[in-house]
């Protein structure tokens, strides 16, 4: 994966100039045109250095890197100054704030690439997040009524059987069913959060949100109420968000629903894992490829891309698994058969399929599929 840099200037011409030279590096972007904006991007999108600018309105560079410095999520991400102050007690005061580098305006585009070389080959905050061996995985429906809710919750549960610590995150503002299939009938967990700024969440304020099943999983749920759906929070609070879950367990799940929104897009194209669930029919297979389409025109990885198949009823008419391999182009991770008393009776229990009954032939496929993760978790 390519390594983020985070270009904070409030002239557009050097932030234009700038983000096109990093990314024929090879480097993925992310700007900011002011103090406040950059202290928000940097603790969503947590990157692996910050060029900074000093002379800003709003708040200077310098201002800027004592907060980052002050927070413990920013406060390890690398820092180059970058700007026209020349004067030597400038350049001291950079340094003695925490700046890891600094250059004058005009520089060389040669030097300003040499020295984000330097800077991330010796970046130890870079080398401890590669071997954290948590991952996230998010499970979209590609339209609804697919059961989403239903393999978020039992991949969750069987993860937990496995030995691991995991959490059950619902990001459906507004169309929260996970805690009612899960016997919680108040929840608004999520909305708290994702109203927040990124540098207002952190550990103790994640874990405040959180609740536990009956079974022990942890939780973080959300609302049914409609007017939660209108929740304008940003990509980088969602971002952040799952950094830190994933700081607070083994692994994270994370039940994206079927409503397609700019956020969740977001959020579905940053998580280790993405799990598409799919019915064998022609319309959810149509979806399907529009979907992984979209995934790769951004430049996702197929690797991460991954398809369960659920049939919700049993019938002969489905399209058969060879057939809808060879229409998404992908190897189907899960085949989960049609158990509709089992569902129902897990349903009035509030208890996932895999703890309910354990024995039973959906129960096993889930089991397999979180097998299938939690192998790759390791191997990663």
């Amino acid at each position: 994966m390519a390594e983020k840099i985070l270009i904070v200037d409030d002239d557009i011409d050097s932030l234009k100039l700038i983000g096109l030279m990093l990314q024929r590096h090879g480097y993925e972007v992310v700007a900011a045109n002011a103090g406040n904006q950059a202290i928000s991007k940097a603790a969503g999108e947590l990157p692996d250095l910050i060029i900074l600018d000093v002379m800003m309105p709003d708040m200077d560079g310098y201002e800027v890197t004592q907060r980052l410095r002050s927070d413990t999520s920013t406060r390890d991400i690398p820092i180059i100054m970058f700007t026209a102050k020349t004067l030597i007690d400038d350049k001291v005061k950079a340094f003695e704030l925490g700046a890891d580098d600094y250059l004058t305006k005009p520089t060389h585009p040669a030097e300003l690439a040499s020295r984000v070389k330097a800077i991330l080959a010796r970046n130890p905050h870079k080398d401890a997040e590669k071997v954290s061996s948590t991952k996230s995985i998010g499970v979209l429906g590609v339209k609804g009524g697919v059961g989403t809710t239903t393999i978020a919750a039992n991949l969750a549960a069987a993860l937990m059987q496995a030995g691991e610590d995991p959490i059950l995150a619902d990001f459906c503002l507004g169309f929260g069913t996970l805690g009612l299939f899960l016997g919680h009938t108040k929840a608004a967990s999520m909305a708290t959060l994702l109203s927040k700024q990124p540098a207002e969440l952190n550990e103790r304020v994640v874990e405040d949100q959180l609740t536990r099943h009956q079974s022990g999983m942890k939780m973080l749920l959300a609302s049914p109420r409609p007017k939660e759906s209108l929740l304008p929070y940003t990509p980088e609070t969602a971002t952040r968000l799952i950094k830190i879950l994933k700081e607070l367990s083994s692994a994270v799940v994370l039940d994206l629903g079927s409503q397609s929104s700019p956020a969740i897009s977001r959020v579905a194209r940053s998580v280790d894992q993405l799990l598409l669930v799919v019915e064998p029919n022609r319309v959810a297979l149509a979806m399907a490829r529009e979907l992984f389409q979209s995934f790769e025109g951004d430049g996702v990885d197929r690797n991460r891309l991954n398809v369960a198949v659920v049939n919700r009823t049993q019938s002969t008419l489905q399209t058969p698994w060879q057939e809808i391999e060879q229409v998404l182009g992908q190897e189907i991770k899960a085949i989960v058969t049609a158990e509709p008393d089992l569902a129902f009776q897990s349903l009035e229990a509030g208890i996932p399929m895999v703890l309910f009954r354990p024995n039973s032939i959906a129960a096993s496929q889930l089991v397999k599929l979180a097998e299938d993760f939690r192998a790759q978790m390791n191997a990663d």
